[in-house]
């Protein structure tokens, strides 16, 4: 059984959410959060707290039941908090302008600027010339504008030249060996 889909999700002041059969709409400060989920699983409002239960006891359902638990409290965070990645640009001439909150210009080595649009609800923050913050109330759709921006350019393990998430580590290998006796 799941231990995280026995928890309760505590509905913070501010927030209200609507469950319509399957539908469940979470609204905040941050904004609107939309999410359908399956029929094996049930939520329940009560009072200050959102209950996710298992209607059938099958291997699926107990599977998506900790899940549907852990969707409904990151929206819940998303609409309040909100989420964010950090990215950083590692390589001589490599950086990045601000164009607009959605849109951002990158200088990565290729030939050619790269412009980067957001989706919808996802703000672009270009802190200094190296460092990008990705921010949003849908923390799927931050992760997934971090990994495309990540994808234009991706660390190399030789010189560790790329666009990395703040903190990463990039394994590093050996470059060629060169010579090692004198020949002849």
């Amino acid at each position: 059984m799941s231990r995280i889909g026995r928890k309760k999700i505590e509905i913070p002041q501010g927030v209200s959410i609507e469950i319509n059969g399957n539908n469940v709409v979470v609204e905040g400060p941050k904004g609107t959060l939309y999410c359908k989920f399956e029929s094996e699983i049930g939520v329940k409002k009560e009072e200050n707290t959102v209950k996710v239960e298992m209607l059938s006891t099958t291997k699926r359902s107990v599977a998506l039941w900790g899940l549907t638990r852990a969707l409904i409290a990151n929206m819940v965070k998303g609409v309040t908090d909100g989420f964010e990645k950090k990215l950083e640009l590692v390589g001589v001439g490599y950086r990045a302008k601000s164009v607009s909150p959605d849109e951002i210009v990158l200088t990565v080595g290729f030939s050619h600027p790269v412009t980067f649009k957001a989706e919808k609800g996802i703000k672009l923050d270009v802190i200094d010339s190296t460092h990008i913050t990705v921010s949003g109330a849908d923390k799927q759709l931050v992760g997934l504008m971090a990994a495309n921006i990540r994808k234009i350019r991706k660390p190399e393990p030789y010189k560790g030249k790329g666009i990395r998430y703040e903190g990463e580590y990039v394994r590093r290998k050996a470059g060629k060996a060169g010579k090692v006796g004198t020949g002849a």
